[in-house]
C-alpha cells in the first residue's frame, strides 16, 4: 500500500472542488483525457459483453423482482457439471450510469471455465434511491440462489459503485430473507465504502442522499455484523496504482477495518492500472485479478 494515501488530509477539511476532485476517477486517468476514458470505458464494457454473449449461453432480462430494472443477465458455459461456481457482478457508474447491458465481459474467460456469470440490473438514480438499489441486490442474490441451487459456490464481484453495493450484500441481515446465501468469495474493486464524504459532491445530486441515508447504507461502519453471516467469505479489495488518493484511502481504509475483525480479506494494489482499466481487463483470462479470481474458486 502506498504511503501518500495514509497521508491525506481528513476529507472534512478539504474544500469542496478538491473534494469533488478527489471523488472524480476520470480526472487521475494518465493514459487519456477525462472525457475520452469515460467513452473508452463505455466502448470496451460493451465489446466485452458483446464477445461474450458470443461465447457463453445467454438467458437476457430474468425478473428477480417486480421493479423496473429488476432483472438479470445469466451467461452459461457451453458444458458444465452439475455443480458450477456462480459469479454475481455487479456494475459501476457512481449508481447513476451504466446498466447490465454493458456488464457481461467477465464471462469471456469464466464461461470457458466453466464459470456461470449473472449480471444484475438496479434502478440507478434519479429513479432509484441508495435504499432501493441496495435492498434490490440483495433480493436478487436470494433469487440467484433459489434458481440456481445447485451452484459449487457463491462469488460477488463488484466495480466503484458495484463494489459498495457487493459490501452490502455481505453486511446483509438475512434473519429479513428466506434463506442465508452461503458466499464463498467476494471481489470488491476501487470501491467506495463511506458513503460520507460524498455527500456534498456533484455525486449525491441525483442520488439525494441524507445523512442518515449516508451512514446506513456504509459498508465500513457495518463491518462488526458482517462477522455472523460472512466470516468464511474469502474477500479481495483491490484498488488501481492510478485511483486518487482519497479512492485508495477508502479501499485500505476498509481492508484494515475487515482484516482487524480476522476477516480473510487480502488487499490488492494493482500495479499500472486506473479506476477504469482495472476492470475492464477482467475481459482476459491471464489478466492478475483474473487469475486471483479463478485461483480464490480453485480453477487455475
Amino acid at each position: 500500500m502506498q504511503p501518500e494515501a495514509d497521508a491525506m488530509s481528513d476529507w472534512r477539511n478539504m474544500r469542496k472542488d478538491e473534494l469533488e476532485r478527489q471523488y472524480s476517477p476520470s480526472q487521475w486517468c494518465l493514459r487519456m483525457a477525462a472525457d475520452d476514458v469515460i467513452k473508452a470505458h463505455v466502448a470496451a464494457l460493451r465489446l466485452g459483453t458483446e464477445k461474450a454473449r458470443a461465447v457463453a449461453q445467454t438467458i437476457l432480462d430474468v425478473p428477480y423482482g417486480e421493479g423496473e430494472g429488476e432483472s438479470l443477465d445469466v451467461y452459461l458455459p457451453s458444458s458444465s457439471s452439475p455443480d458450477v461456481p456462480l459469479v454475481i457482478y455487479l456494475h459501476g457508474g457512481y449508481w447513476q450510469f451504466l446498466s447490465k447491458e454493458e456488464s457481461g465481459f467477465m464471462a469471456v474467460p469464466l464461461a470457458q471455465k466453466g464459470v456461470v456469470v449473472v449480471a444484475v440490473g438496479y434502478s440507478i438514480a434519479p429513479k432509484g434511491n441508495m435504499d432501493l438499489m441496495v435492498a434490490q441486490v440483495r433480493r436478487s442474490v436470494v433469487s440467484i440462489i433459489q434458481q440456481y441451487s445447485h451452484i459449487s459456490g457463491l462469488y460477488l464481484c463488484g466495480h466503484s459503485a458495484g463494489a459498495h453495493l457487493a459490501a452490502m450484500v455481505l453486511s446483509t441481515d438475512w434473519t429479513e430473507y428466506s434463506v442465508t446465501p452461503q458466499i464463498k468469495g467476494a471481489f470488491l474493486v476501487s470501491g467506495i465504502y463511506d458513503l460520507l464524504p460524498i455527500l456534498s459532491t456533484y455525486v449525491n445530486e441525483p442520488l439525494k442522499m441524507t445523512e442518515e441515508v449516508a451512514l446506513r447504507n456504509s459498508p465500513s461502519r457495518l463491518v462488526p455484523q458482517l462477522k455472523s453471516s460472512s466470516s468464511a467469505c474469502e474477500i479481495v479489495v483491490a484498488v488501481a496504482e492510478n485511483d486518487s488518493p482519497e479512492f485508495r484511502k477508502q479501499s485500505e481504509d476498509y481492508f484494515k477495518s475487515l482484516e482487524s475483525t480476522e476477516f480473510n480479506v487480502t488487499f490488492e494494489d494493482v500495479p499500472n492500472t486506473d479506476h477504469f482499466n482495472i476492470i475492464e481487463q477482467f475481459v482476459d483470462e491471464h489478466y492478475h485479478l483474473t487469475q486471483l479470481l479463478l485461483k480464490m474458486m480453485g480453477m487455475n
